[in-house]
């Protein structure tokens, strides 16, 4: 069978998509013989160019393409989805997505295997999509994935993002599936983000603002960093487990020389084991975390060192009865402020998973896991003591996912915490952390063998004290005063640069039609007049998402467009205002 679009095919690749070129290249054992099997491409018995197994039978054998792709059209806007694609085969789904869709729907292809990339390349000239941004082929690597699946937030915000696994290609193998559920968790985690982000990153960044001068008051926590090796970490969540398996461990955890973490709004529940964590950490930014308060027993928590994220509510921070300090995350102003200044994690959007991620950031490498449970059976999701305890929550299938526990048996779960728990496990991964969860009917975490409480008090005996006292030396030192950063004052030149781009905009809304080029070039230049700044540009995320959308989902411009132009730029200049007297001000 010809192979007379393949060379082309890979000269365009090799210009845009190294990344690509080099796994073909590896996976071929270093040979810069790109060619196809050519052998194995043959014409089936229904006349259809085909992929022959190693078993002989084809991929098509029993149906053919179009009864398999007929569906793989968008029916809904399609202009503003993209299509991601798992096993391409010889192209045939592949090139139904490209042909039957606008210019502007983008198609991400990706293929387990790299025989079957090359049949698929040889058979049909992808150059002018590739040239025309419509087609991206990702490598099968989950780094690479995940940064193609970052660059689809336009079409997350503004349409849809399909995920078509290829049917015939599962034939091929495993591999299939499970780039499918790869591809499947990614999309759901980062529409998860986006979704956070659209709604709350307002109120995340306006906490900040407003947490500014209490956690630029003292010394950065970067000094923590690498000071914890040598330690052992005991991470407390509040899963129903915790009150059967924590007081069993109570005077173990009260006499080693682990060192005991808890989330916040864990501290009521811990109270009531009997266990004394030696620092607490702080993440979810809703005011409603004020509930803890009505649990708490502030007298004892007063002397329990409290970390908080800085995107917290500055009302829950300011109730804190013993010493604070800000913990800036990844998202909102620590963008600037963090430049090797400031100690700045991925919280990862679930307080277990920020405190395994601070302690690995300070140099643990040993840890317990206790009542982290990212589930629960019957409809007890909380132990007693923590702030949601007595909600009854039943399984409801629209709702909830099943997770599996270390038998096999059954979890309930939400979709977040799911999406938690893999977070956690990738984290367990990349930091080559020992980790071990003692383990009381929670969900399998990935990466932490189940203990029995007596395992984990063999494994906290005899620790070096010295470890521990180090730490909390360093953590000592970061309570002290420091000199707090003002930042020069932006929104005078701001409201001038953007009153003057209005009144051009209006000019050139007289006549929509006839200046549609100069509308969109000049909304450009506002886009990337809003992006400039890293320091404000966090606050400002909708209101770069709505310009977004003006640039990206129009394809004519009306009057009513000026409209919304007018009440952005309104936003914009009472959000930069607004940052301006909490980060301009001495």
């Amino acid at each position: 069978m010809s192979q007379q679009f393949l060379a082309d095919n890979l000269a365009a690749l090799s210009r845009v998509n190294p990344a690509l070129l080099a796994w073909l290249t590896a996976t071929r054992e270093g040979s810069s013989d790109l060619a196809a099997d050519e052998a194995r491409i043959v014409k089936n018995r229904l006349g259809f160019l085909d992929w022959r197994l190693p078993s002989g039978a084809c991929l098509f054998e029993t149906l053919s393409p179009q009864a398999v792709y007929q569906r793989w059209i968008p029916e809904e806007s399609p202009e503003r989805a993209a299509t991601f694609i798992v096993g391409v085969n010889l192209g045939y789904g592949l090139h139904r997505v490209l042909t039957g869709t606008p210019d502007s729907h983008k198609v991400l292809a990706l293929e387990p295997d790299p025989d079957m990339l090359l049949a698929c390349l040889s058979q049909t000239d992808y150059r002018p999509f590739i040239a025309a941004g419509k087609l991206h082929f990702v490598a099968p690597d989950k780094e690479c994935m995940e940064r193609v699946i970052h660059q689809l937030d336009m079409h997350v915000f503004f349409g849809k993002v399909y995920l078509r696994g290829d049917t015939p290609s599962q034939q091929i193998g495993p591999a299939y599936a499970r780039w499918t559920e790869e591809v499947h968790a990614a999309l759901e985690a980062f529409t998860v983000e986006l979704s956070t982000l659209r709604r709350k990153q307002d109120v995340m960044v306006g906490n900040e603002l407003r947490n500014f001068r209490r956690a630029s008051a003292h010394r950065s926590l970067l000094a923590l960093q690498g000071r914890a090796k040598g330690l052992t970490a005991v991470i407390v969540g509040a899963g129903p487990s915790l009150a059967q398996i924590g007081p069993a461990l109570a005077q173990c955890l009260g006499t080693c020389n682990a060192l005991v973490v808890c989330g916040f709004q864990t501290l009521p529940a811990l109270r009531k084991t009997g266990i004394t964590p030696h620092l607490s950490l702080g993440l979810d930014f809703n005011r409603t975390l004020e509930s803890v308060y009505e649990h708490l027993d502030s007298a004892w928590a007063a002397n329990i060192p409290f970390i908080y994220s800085t995107k917290m509510d500055a009302c829950v921070v300011e109730r804190y009865p013993g010493p604070a300090l800000g913990l800036w995350t990844v998202g909102g102003l620590s963008t600037y402020i963090g430049q090797d200044r400031e100690l700045v994690i991925d919280a990862g959007g679930n307080v277990g998973v920020a405190m395994f991620r601070f302690l690995a950031c300070c140099g643990v490498s040993d840890f317990l896991l206790l009542g982290q449970d990212f589930g629960w059976r019957g409809d007890s999701v909380h132990a007693p003591g923590h702030f949601k305890h007595g909600r009854q929550v039943s399984f409801n299938p629209n709702q909830h996912v099943l997770l599996k526990d270390p038998d096999g048996g059954e979890v309930y779960s939400s979709v977040q915490y799911a999406a938690s728990k893999r977070e956690l496990e990738a984290s367990i991964a990349q930091s080559g952390a020992r980790v071990r969860n003692v383990w009381g009917g929670g969900a399998a975490i990935e990466g932490a063998p189940r203990i029995s409480p007596d395992e984990a008090v063999a494994c906290l005996a005899n620790l070096d004290a010295q470890p521990r006292s180090a730490f909390q030396a360093v953590l000592a030192e970061c309570m002290q005063p420091s000199p707090r950063p003002v930042f020069e004052a932006r929104s005078p030149s701001w409201t001038a640069s953007l009153r003057n781009v209005e009144k051009r905009l209006a000019r050139l809304f007289d006549t929509p039609a006839a200046s549609r080029q100069d509308i969109h070039e000049t909304l450009l230049q506002v886009e990337a007049f809003l992006k400039q700044d890293p320091l404000y540009l966090p606050y400002l995320f909708n209101e770069v998402v709505d310009l977004g959308g003006l640039l990206r989902t129009r394809h004519t411009y009306a009057l009513a467009d000026l409209g919304e132009v007018r009440r952005i730029f309104k936003r914009v200049l009472s959000k930069v205002r607004e940052m301006d007297r909490f980060l301009a001000v001495k």
